[in-house]
């Protein structure tokens, strides 16, 4: 897909989504940015790419809301006149004991990491037909990617991350014939958690192959790389370091 005029919406703009955002603005595509608390953050990614003579917009939205995640995707149609690919980026990470994991802790992350990219993806399908092409990107994780846990008290996301990957194959198939690719990205050790010290920041430098962090540019590139691509669909994108060969 050439994507020069293109329509992307994001949902998640913190962290990674900034520097998703600001790289799909730098080849051309005007951006809206789906927040939930991180308005402040959204919005100066949003004049970021305005002052670079791209459309872009913040649009707050509860995406545990099913009518939420349909009315954030006819706000991001309205406001910039097209919609050509939707990046489920949106998540809820926390540990939690399995003890302690009860249905209401449950509904937390599945819907917002699994039935929101599904709810976005099914709002977003019909513009992309009449657009005549699309892509779809959903994240999910390098563990999920691995396909087994390898830490405990994770039991919710993991299941969540899981099933994206399976919800991007299924929706790969559906969709192929309608043009519209749909593929994942499972990250690694990216950016180093704030709360995270230095000494557990080096550990995990230590158990990554290429022996440092990834950097945010580097998920930017495989998201480019999968909405410039005319033959790849139904594929999760490791990015990781070579974490899962470990």
């Amino acid at each position: 897909m050439n994507v020069d005029g293109k329509a992307v919406l994001i949902t998640g703009g913190k962290r990674i989504g900034v520097a998703v955002a600001e790289d799909l603005a730098s080849r051309g595509m005007d951006v809206a940015l789906v927040y939930n608390r991180s308005m402040a953050e959204a919005a100066r990614t949003a004049e970021s790419i305005r002052s670079r003579g791209r459309n872009a917009v913040a649009l707050q939205a509860d995406l545990t809301s099913i009518s939420e995640c349909s009315r954030v995707v006819e706000d991001a149609v309205r406001r910039l006149g097209r919609l050509d690919v939707l990046i489920n980026m949106a998540s809820v990470y926390r540990s939690l004991p399995l003890a302690d994991t009860d249905a209401t802790a449950w509904d937390a992350t599945l819907d917002v990491d699994l039935r929101a990219a599904f709810l976005c993806s099914r709002a977003a399908i019909p513009h992309m037909r009449h657009a005549g092409a699309g892509r779809i990107v959903n994240f999910a994780d390098w563990v999920a990617a691995s396909g087994r846990p390898r830490y405990t008290g994770f039991l919710p996301y993991f299941v969540a991350k899981r099933a994206v990957i399976g919800l991007t194959e299924a929706l790969a198939l559906e969709l192929a014939a309608d043009g519209i690719l749909v593929n994942a990205i499972a990250p690694g050790p990216i950016v180093a958690p704030e709360e995270m010290s230095a000494e557990e920041a080096m550990k995990v430098e230590e158990a990554t192959p290429v022996g440092r962090w990834g950097g945010v540019g580097e998920v930017a590139k495989a998201v480019a790389f999968l909405i410039e691509s005319d033959f790849v669909t139904g594929e999760t994108i490791r990015v990781d370091g070579g974490r899962h060969v470990r």
